[in-house]
């Protein structure tokens, strides 16, 4: 990205002696010299200084010479003076160089010629350029095609000023009669544009006339047929040679040029809503997305495509699986594009074949070929779990291969894997038997904790039938290991209880001992032992499938109740199918050992962490609950977790069928609104597309597609006062923010009764911002105004500042005036978008992100969710927390915000406020974002705006 940066040069103004030391070497006969002092006089003209003495020099040693340089930089030089005076007349000394621009356009050499006509279109002159008219005119026919070339370029610029129709009337029709005769493709391609500019119908009848040749031309020649047809066919021009355009657009498609083609797919989108026409953008647009191999033309392309998708759906899902071969792009960023359109246009007919096409790429990322093969899993999983909730009877066809990366070494891979088979398992009952076996089968290759703890809740929830139980409590024993997880010896020897009688292949013993102190103050020796792989280790084999030990031994404890919970749920279901009371109180038994083991474990000094105090009371619950266990306790365990979380999944559905309600475009018509039945029409001479837009045109007409609501007061917010009513000139800015860049159009009055020379908005600014042209003077008559446009590119989501002042001279006064302006802030809720994202995504941003800002709650609002309400409003933030989880009145609410910027930055704020006994809220606001500027400018914007309820 671009970022501003000072440099300090060292520049010697313009002074009498320097002005000599150019005018003494543009007099010498040194061509390099001339050269050096051209270049010199040019440089400090640019910088603002207006040398006047060295006009005569010039035409009297410089203008003669034959040199190619020395020409150029003539030519420059004539293009930056200035050519009037105060009053706005041309200088009398411009009619010297006439005569040499005339001998120039009748040069032998054609670089001369070109580069001279070439000059002229930067001229506005008219009374330097009459002279020149009859020279110009004789270059149409020279037979170089570079003088041709510039030639019309010139004629084009001339006769589009204010008073060109007077200097060429007729050149619309010597350029007509010039392209029919031209051979040369820039050549035709500057005469046509200069028809479509100046002489539409003359433009507009020579493409119709070639319609069947337009193949034939050059692409660009075509590119400007294009522009042409976007031009004319803007309602309601030219409507009844529509059909006309749009075979021409269609015959284009088949040109070999790809700009071409992307140019003819948004004008076909533009002039046609048909079924028809829409089919044949969006193949054009897939055709170049599978051919292009640069990404930022694949993400252009992918953003054509979703535009498509937002108002012709049903055409886009036949072209589901032609934009899903873009996956073979290497760019993550493509491959998500891509993902996240194709989710957009899944059907009940294209689902089956959309999921095995993913299916087949989560098999190409095991081979390990692929570069970040693990992120792209992830968005495969993400993307195949999306289908499977909208369809679920497509979790069948993926399910089990998904499972077998449950132990994937990417474990944001892993834990949206068992996310997925969660879900899956809830809302797809006929899956639940065949997955609860393949999880039993497959738990001891998971290496997360925290895809364990969900692996073991599904375990201990949807093993229902007492096989799956006693499968599941096996599976859950065999990652443990032998009991205890350490021994104590007053001997002082060590005891592996996990090691098998026979040595384990390529593994050894690594174990920790240290002295501790028995209860009758007797010394002992403390030892755990677990196994450590040397080399790989085949499945099944021990060391590969005490998992859940490993994780316990290295002090997870949370993991360990989880444990004790899902052991508890298993035993207590086991009771209610298990027929024989022995068999249910030997697996009561051994549940008990485990949570004990645990609890020696967490208690006892060998860890350097001793177990949490949650843990702890969990684990005892469990005990206590397995000792002494009653109907109340037993439905609660049994029950409601899997009604809470069913509840959850229905409340996600309904969330994300809320906001696709709010996306859709809800458009209305007047009732006294035209409508043309086109059944009453004539379809003589219509062509099957033809009668298609008609068709399209009517339903919108219909449904308020072409009402536009135009909020003026919006408009009127944007300008902004930046001088007094009683400054000599009065400025104002019509500010409009764009993605990328911010354009200030300002009005310029000048309320005196004198002329302002050399007046110039010179503007700077604080921030990532960046002034994009640079600024010119401008010359102000008495009581007039001009329009001036600043640009100003934007490079980052911040809080950026304009300021500047107006500087002017008048004849009266010597010295230059300055007016200071006001100062322009931009807002950073221009740049910020509401979003959403899974919740743990949230969580891991939440982790990753650096940069933090603690605002203090201080606002006068005292009810909490209007506070929240309050603050999502004014920061233009999506709100993830569900609304179940803010009802109620507690007293205090925790919520999370969460918002995306145009550049792809994201922005997370956590709210937690709680109201205090005398009414008033007190808490904080976090904000944490990758960049310091979002950060602080949206804590900026909060701390601003928290304190009203407006």
């Amino acid at each position: 990205m671009d970022k501003p940066s000072t440099l300090l040069v060292h520049f010697d103004k313009g002074s009498a002696a320097m002005a000599n030391e150019i005018k003494a070497d543009l007099e010498g006969s040194d061509v390099a010299a001339k050269v050096e002092a051209m270049k010199r006089a040019v440089m400090l003209l640019l910088n603002g200084e207006t040398l006047p003495t060295l006009f005569i020099t010039i035409v009297r040693y410089v203008l003669p010479s034959e040199d190619h340089t020395i020409q150029k930089l003539l030519l420059l030089y004539l293009e930056i003076i200035d050519k009037r005076d105060a009053a706005g007349r041309v200088l009398p000394e411009m009619i010297l160089i006439c005569q040499n621009l005339r001998n120039n356009l009748q040069h032998p050499n054609e670089y001369i010629r070109g580069v001279t006509l070439r000059f002229l279109c930067r001229l506005s002159e008219p009374e330097v350029l009459e002279p020149l008219v009859p020279s110009i005119l004789e270059n149409l026919e020279h037979r170089h095609h570079f003088i041709r070339r510039h030639a019309l370029s010139a004629i084009s610029a001339i006769y589009r000023l204010p008073q060109g129709d007077q200097l060429i009337p007729d050149a619309p029709e010597l350029v007509e009669r010039a392209l029919a005769s031209e051979q040369d493709a820039s050549a035709r391609r500057n005469a046509f544009v200069m028809l479509c500019l100046c002489g539409t119908e003359r433009a507009v009848a020579y493409l119709l006339s070639n319609a069947e040749r337009v193949m034939e031309w050059p692409d660009l020649l075509q590119m400007a047929a294009v522009d042409l047809i976007h031009k004319v066919c803007r309602p309601p021009n030219h409507r009844a040679d529509k059909g006309r355009y749009i075979k021409i657009i269609l015959s284009l498609r088949s040109s070999p040029s790809t700009a071409v083609l992307y140019e003819c797919a948004g004008a076909i989108v533009s002039l046609s809503s048909a079924p028809t026409a829409v089919r044949a953008a969006a193949e054009t647009y897939c055709q170049l997305l599978s051919s292009q191999s640069d990404n930022n033309v694949r993400l252009i392309l992918l953003d054509r495509l979703n535009e498509l998708h937002t108002s012709h759906r049903d055409v886009m899902v036949d072209v589901v699986m032609d934009v899903l071969r873009a996956l073979a792009s290497p760019n993550l960023d493509v491959k998500r594009k891509v993902l996240d359109l194709v989710l957009d246009l899944l059907t009940p007919r294209n689902v089956e074949e959309v999921a095995l096409y993913l299916k087949k790429e989560v098999v190409k990322t095991q081979s390990g070929e692929l570069d970040k093969g693990g992120e792209y899993r992830q968005m495969l999983v993400q993307a195949i779990h999306a289908c499977a909730v909208e369809y679920p009877e497509v979790a069948g066809s993926v399910v089990h291969l998904l499972m077998d990366f449950l132990g994937d070494t990417n474990v944001a891979a892993a834990v949206d894997v068992v996310l997925f088979v969660r879900e899956i398992t809830e809302t797809n009952p006929k899956l639940c038997v065949s997955m609860i076996q393949r999880l039993s089968d497959t738990f001891y290759q998971i290496r997360a904790s925290r895809v364990c703890s969900i692996a073991l809740w599904i375990l201990g929830e949807y093993s229902l039938s007492l096989s799956e139980v006693e499968s599941a409590i096996a599976t859950i024993k065999q990652c443990l290991g032998d009991l205890p997880f350490f021994t104590i010896s007053e001997e002082g020897e060590t005891t592996d209880s996990s090691k098998p009688a026979q040595p384990v292949v390529n593994s050894v013993t690594v174990s920790s001992r240290r002295p501790v102190v028995l209860a009758d103050g007797t010394y002992a020796t403390q030892s755990a032992a677990t196994e450590a792989i040397s080399t790989p280790v085949t499945p099944g084999s021990l060391a590969s499938t005490l998992n859940l030990r490993s994780l316990i031994l290295s002090g997870d404890f949370f993991l360990a109740a989880v444990v004790a919970c899902t052991l508890t749920k298993l035993v207590l279901r086991l009771e209610e199918v298990q027929r024989s009371k022995v068999e249910a109180n030997k697996a009561c038994t051994g549940a008990l050992l485990v949570m004990t083991s645990i609890l020696q474990l967490g208690l006892s000094s060998y860890l350097p962490q001793p177990i949490d105090n949650d843990s702890y009371d969990r684990i005892v619950l469990c005990v206590r609950l397995l000792c002494n266990t009653g109907d109340d306790l037993r439905r609660i365990w049994l029950q409601s977790c899997r009604q809470s979380f069913a509840k959850m999944l229905a409340e996600k559905q309904f969330r994300e069928t809320e906001e696709m309600r709010a996306k859709a475009q809800i458009s209305h018509a007047q009732p006294d609104d035209l409508i043309d039945f086109y059944h009453l029409k004539s379809r003589k001479g219509m062509s099957q597309l033809e009668l298609e837009d008609e068709v399209q045109d009517d339903l919108k007409a219909a449904t308020g597609g072409f009402t536009k609501e135009t909020d003026d007061a919006n408009r009127l917010n944007r300008i902004l006062q930046l001088t007094g009513f009683s400054d000599p000139v009065y400025a104002e800015a019509f500010v409009t923010v764009h993605h990328y860049d911010i354009v200030l159009d300002v009005t310029v009055v000048n309320r005196t009764k004198e002329t302002l020379q050399n007046l110039c908005l010179e503007l700077a600014t604080m921030g990532d911002l960046k002034l994009v042209d640079r600024p010119q003077n401008y010359t102000l008559a008495p009581e007039s105004s001009k329009q001036v446009r600043a640009n100003i590119k934007v490079s980052s989501t911040e809080t950026g500042v304009i300021f500047g002042n107006i500087v002017y001279e008048t004849s009266n006064v010597m010295e230059r005036s300055v007016v200071v302006l006001n100062d322009i802030h931009i807002d950073i809720m221009d740049y910020i978008s509401p979003a959403t994202c899974a919740d743990v995504t949230f969580r891991n941003m939440w982790a990753e992100f650096e940069w933090e800002n603690k605002v203090a709650v201080n606002t006068v609002i005292q009810d909490e969710k209007k506070f929240l309400n309050h603050v999502i409003k004014s920061t233009n933030m999506k709100c993830l927390t569900p609304p179940s989880a803010l009802d109620g009145e507690c007293g205090y609410i925790a919520a999370n915000l969460y918002a995306k910027s145009v550049f792809g930055e994201d922005a997370l704020v956590n709210i937690s406020i709680e109201k205090q006994v005398d009414g008033k809220l007190s808490g904080h606001i976090r904000i944490r974002s990758k960049t310091q500027g979002i950060a602080l400018s949206l804590g900026d914007k909060i701390t601003l705006k928290q304190k009203g309820g407006s």
